[in-house]
């Protein structure tokens, strides 16, 4: 049994990740979140009070304040998804990108490496490599092409890591994603944004032609994925985590709609977002290979489950899209 660092916790793929490992392992977690506004602990209320969870709160950027936390909790292992991953923001201004994706991962990287943590797992995304032709996949040796200022912070946090094995020879193991969806998704992303606004009658907008493609993984294979490379990837490895359902975007759009029994007049189309990647597609055949991983949704039933759960769960991405789930932190740990 490994005590577990996991950073930004509390976000979607984060929280999900969280409760896959209190229910498939013996791990202990520390689950450690800023909550800026995407860091929910809403998300993991049904375990807040298990017996090998801990929550602190914390700012990765901070030097003195990850001490404290590594001092403190002396975790064996760090999952490192704490990242502002919003393109449209980084597009706004991408200050916040490079302070949390770059300087943060380099703060948790020194520190890592000064309290001897065994392995440092770096959750990054498919979009370092930039935007793909009609055909052909991303590979694990794709060279990084980043196109948006939030790509491009990832990409300088990758590299990073890949400085910290071939540097220091830390343990570090790189994951790489295509789009998630699924469960606790914060609704400003295509998916749940689709399906709230279609459940309130609101126009649904989609960018350009709609015809920008992206491969899609339901966050629980994704979780799995991100578990094995913990578990059994390599030091100093890439490893890609796609979903086998690549989809144009005004397809996933007129989806949602069919399964949410909304009309397609819905649909608005506005003007394209700068340096928006055409498509996306991941080659997972070095992880099937060796990590034994496979998706096992599909994209139709991964999408019928998700809209099923936003359904069934309106009041919390009501809360979400109101703000009200950011006081949750302080009537729940504000007297501790």
């Amino acid at each position: 049994m490994s005590k577990i660092l996991v950073t930004g916790g509390a976000g979607f793929i984060g929280s999900n990740f969280v409760r896959l490992l209190l229910e498939e392992s013996e791990h202990q977690v520390v689950n450690l979140d800023l909550l800026t506004y995407a860091g929910n602990l809403e998300n993991l209320g049904d375990v807040e009070d298990h017996e090998r969870y801990t929550f602190v709160r914390g700012d990765i950027v901070d030097p003195k304040a990850m001490a404290a936390v590594f001092d403190e909790h002396k975790p064996d292992i760090v999952v490192h998804f704490a990242a502002e991953s919003h393109v449209d923001r980084s597009v706004l201004d991408a200050t916040a990108f490079v302070q949390t994706n770059v300087v943060g991962t380099q703060v948790l990287l020194d520190q890592s490496r000064h309290h001897g943590v065994k392995r440092f797992v770096h959750v990054s995304t498919d979009e370092v490599y930039g935007s793909l032709g009609p055909w052909g996949y991303f590979t694990e040796d794709t060279p990084i092409q980043s196109n948006s200022p939030y790509s491009s912070s990832k990409a300088g946090s990758d590299l990073l890591v890949r400085a910290a094995v071939e540097t220091h020879g830390m343990d570090c193991v790189i994951t790489r994603c295509s789009n998630n969806y699924g469960q606790f998704q914060f609704p400003e992303k295509l998916i749940p944004l689709m399906i709230a606004n279609a459940l309130e009658d609101k126009p649904l907008p989609v960018y350009g032609d709609g015809k920008n493609v992206r491969d899609w993984i339901h966050v629980t294979d994704h979780c799995r994925g991100i578990k094995r490379a913990m578990e059994d990837g390599q030091k100093g490895e890439v490893y890609n985590f796609g979903g086998d359902a690549e989809r144009e975007n005004i397809f996933v759009v007129k989806e949602v709609l069919r399964l949410v029994g909304r009309g397609e007049d819905l649909i608005t189309y506005v003007t394209d977002r700068p340096g928006h990647d055409r498509r996306y597609a991941m080659d997972s055949s070095k992880a099937r290979a060796l990590l034994g991983w496979t998706p096992t949704y599909t994209f139709e039933s991964g999408l019928e489950q998700t809209v099923k759960w936003y359904l069934d769960n309106k009041s919390w991405w009501e809360r979400v899209r109101s703000g009200a789930y950011q006081e949750y932190y302080e009537k729940q740990y504000g007297g501790r």
